[in-house]
C-alpha cells in the first residue's frame, strides 16, 4: 500500500485551489472514500476538494479499500490524483490527520507516523472554534460482525460491492434519461428493519462511549449513513461516504457544523448543501 502513496506523490493534478469560487472552511471531516474500488466517486471527490478547503481535514477511515485490493488490483488515475490531492493539502499547510478503518487497517501498523505530512493516529481529538471537544474514530470497533465474525463481514462486503454494480449501471441509464442520481443501496438501508436497528445501535454505541470519555460530541464514518444528531445529549456526528451519499462534514470558522452533500458540476440530483439537523 505505500507503493500507492509513493506513486501518487509524483502524479501530476490540475488545481485551481486559488481561485474566488473556493469555499473557506476551519475544519473538514470525509471518510470512507473506499480509493482502490469501481464504487469509489473519486471524480466528484476531486471537485469538492478542489473548491473547499480547511485549515484541518480529517481522514476519518476507509480511504483506501485494502480488502478489495487484496481480490482485484483496481486503481485508476482519477483515484492517484486523489491521494496527491491529500498529499498536496497537507505539503501546503493544511493539518491532515488520518484514522484508519477496518478496510484500511494496514494502515494502523504505522500509527504514531507521518506520512507525506499527514498524521496517522488511532483516534483523534478535535476542538471546535466554540470550544467543544469531538472525539474522532472511525467507528468498526462499534460493529459486532467486525469485531466477532469477520468472515460475515468480508461476505456483506462482496454483496455491498456486486450492490454497488447495480446501482452504478442504473444510474447511467437514468442520466441518458435525463433523470436524477439515486442510490439503490442508500435506499436498501433505509428500507430494511434489520438495518436500520443496525444503524440505531451503532450510532447510540459510539455516542455512549463519546460520552464515558468525557466528550461533548463524536464523528464517525463507516456506516456510509450521513447523520447529525443528539443522542442523550451528545453530539454525534457521520461524516456519510464517497461511494453513495458524497457528503463531508464541515466546521465553519464560528465553529458551528454542518453536513454537505455534494452534487458534482452539471448535475441536479439534489441541493449541494443540507441545513444542519442540529444546532451544533
Amino acid at each position: 500500500m505505500e507503493a500507492v502513496v509513493r506513486r501518487a506523490q509524483h502524479a501530476v493534478v490540475d488545481e485551481h485551489d486559488d481561485d474566488g469560487s473556493v469555499q473557506h472552511y476551519r475544519s473538514i471531516f470525509i471518510s470512507d472514500l473506499h480509493l482502490g474500488t469501481p464504487g469509489c466517486q473519486a471524480q466528484a471527490l476531486l471537485e469538492f476538494l478542489r473548491t473547499h478547503s480547511s485549515e484541518q481535514l480529517y481522514l476519518v477511515g476507509d480511504i483506501i479499500d485494502g480488502w478489495q485490493l487484496r481480490r482485484r488490483w483496481y486503481w485508476p488515475q482519477t483515484h492517484n490524483d486523489v491521494v496527491q490531492k491529500l498529499l498536496r493539502r497537507a505539503r501546503k499547510g493544511c493539518r491532515v490527520v488520518f484514522v484508519p478503518g477496518n478496510h484500511d487497517e494496514f494502515a494502523r501498523a504505522f500509527i504514531g507516523h507521518q506520512f507525506g505530512g499527514i498524521d496517522v493516529v488511532e483516534h483523534a481529538t478535535h476542538v471546535t472554534a466554540d470550544g467543544r471537544r469531538l472525539w474522532i474514530v472511525h467507528g468498526d470497533y462499534f460493529d459486532g460482525v467486525i469485531q466477532f465474525a469477520k468472515w460475515l463481514a468480508y461476505l456483506g462486503d462482496n454483496l455491498y460491492e456486486l450492490t454497488l454494480s447495480l446501482n452504478r449501471h442504473l444510474n447511467h441509464l437514468r442520466a441518458r434519461l435525463g433523470l436524477r442520481y439515486w442510490s439503490l443501496s442508500a435506499y436498501l438501508k433505509h428500507r430494511v428493519k434489520q438495518a436500520l436497528s443496525y444503524v440505531m445501535a451503532f450510532e447510540s454505541a459510539v455516542a455512549s462511549e463519546a460520552r464515558k470519555r468525557g466528550y461533548d460530541g463524536v464523528v464517525c464514518g463507516h456506516i456510509h449513513r450521513a447523520e447529525m444528531r443528539e443522542i442523550d445529549g451528545t453530539l454525534y456526528c457521520n461524516d456519510g461516504d464517497w461511494v453513495e451519499s458524497r457528503t463531508a462534514l464541515v466546521e465553519h470558522h464560528d465553529g458551528r457544523l454542518e453536513l454537505v452533500h455534494w452534487a458534482p458540476a452539471g448535475e441536479t440530483a439534489r441541493d449541494q448543501t443540507r441545513p444542519e439537523v442540529v444546532a451544533a
